[in-house]
């Protein structure tokens, strides 16, 4: 399974921002220390959000390749590959979306982001595939290498969005109802779109970037482009109707209406995440489905109280969000190039091992990195 990520570099993503702006008129009465606790409940919200779908999504890595086929199938096996589903990447690309829309940056910069994050798909691609593919280059494997090397990770999902987030600002403007229109052809046309048939193979490698339902394509971009398309339009809607001056009794109701339609077709949802093939190339019902779940954990997460939020757990798992670039290349590399050797061969008792050490080994990396990415630039 390939998942996702935000990107923390010229977004600025990894200085995560205020998903709310306290507008209301409570909040011109608040006192200089109660605004202070709202602004950081509002900066924690994205970051808690992206460190928990980090977590779901080495799980659920772990699952797809080192558990057994019996694992795979059974009902705990299930469960594990629909959180590494709606909670996972549709969660970052989501958050991707917003901060693209808040973002101050020129369209240049922007543009030149997303080339950089397509440079960065396929970097990854070779890194978390490198023992693979020298197996197969020394004969040991009879696989195409060209599906690994290409395969439609979310980075190049990711390097698109942002390209396209920017060109349809300077068409869209903040038209909210066209990004919405936006949305739904990237959620609902994946289905009625030409797949190429033909022998010429570079045609599908290209075309798998965009649509088709290729085995390598996991996050093409229909319909995938609909969720930072949406987390955009979030981004609008919030600004122009003034959500958070809602009345919390009309916002615990529109959150009970959400939930009910999720749980009337919750059956749906499960069954088209826990099968990948289907989860990869989703129809737009799904999406809708999905984005319903996402406004769910959001509100979730920002009503978390404040002694829970400053647990170490939980203090962990924003820092895993903060730095959730770093975090998803180190546990792919880490994941991608054993599974050459554990592929589907595990039991429940090594995956809950190699969960510990993926995660233990990422967090370090991480850490390590932290302290001499200045050395290389980075800041």
């Amino acid at each position: 399974m390939k998942c996702g990520m935000c990107n923390e570099d010229g977004l600025s993503l990894h200085k995560v921002e205020m998903i709310f702006i306290v507008e209301s008129k409570n909040a011109s009465d608040m006192n200089g220390v109660d605004k202070f606790k709202v602004a950081i409940r509002r900066e924690s919200a994205p970051d808690l959000m992206k460190g928990i779908a980090v977590i779901l999504m080495i799980q659920v890595h772990l699952m797809e390749l080192f558990a057994t086929v019996d694992i795979q199938q059974s009902a705990l096996g299930k469960i594990s590959l629909f959180l590494g589903g709606p909670p996972a990447a549709p969660v970052f690309m989501a958050i991707m979306g917003y901060f693209v829309a808040r973002s101050q940056q020129s369209s240049w910069q922007k543009m030149a982001l997303g080339v950089k994050l397509l440079v960065w798909g396929l970097l990854l691609n070779l890194g978390l595939n490198a023992h693979l593919l020298i197996r197969i280059i020394s004969g040991d494997f009879d696989l195409n290498p060209w599906t690994y090397v290409f395969g439609v990770d979310i980075l190049f999902l990711a390097g698109f969005s942002v390209i396209i987030l920017t060109l349809a600002k300077r068409l869209f403007k903040d038209k909210w109802y066209l990004w919405f229109l936006l949305m739904l052809i990237f959620g609902f046309l994946n289905i009625f779109l030409p797949v190429y048939a033909g022998d010429i193979a570079w045609l599908k490698y290209v075309q798998a970037f965009f649509w088709g339902f290729y085995h390598w394509a996991y996050f093409s971009l229909f319909p995938w482009a609909a969720y930072p398309v949406a987390g955009y339009l979030f981004y609008l809607i919030a600004n122009r109707f003034s959500l958070t001056t809602i009345h919390p009794r009309w916002r615990l109701l529109l959150a009970g209406l959400m939930l009910a339609l999720l749980l009337i077709f919750f059956n749906y949802g499960f069954n088209v995440a826990s099968n990948l093939s289907v989860y990869y190339h989703h129809q737009g019902w799904f999406m809708m489905w999905t984005l319903l779940f996402l406004l769910l954990m959001l509100m979730a997460v920002s009503s978390l109280p404040e002694k829970l939020m400053s647990s170490h757990p939980f203090r962990y798992l924003q820092w895993v969000g903060k730095n959730v670039t770093a975090f998803y290349v180190f546990q792919w590399l880490i994941i991608g190039n054993i599974a050459t050797a554990l592929f589907q061969s595990q039991q429940w008792t090594g995956l809950m091992f190699w969960f510990g050490i993926v995660v233990l080994s990422s967090s370090l990396l991480v850490f390590t990195w932290q302290k001499f990415r200045p050395l290389f630039g980075e800041k």
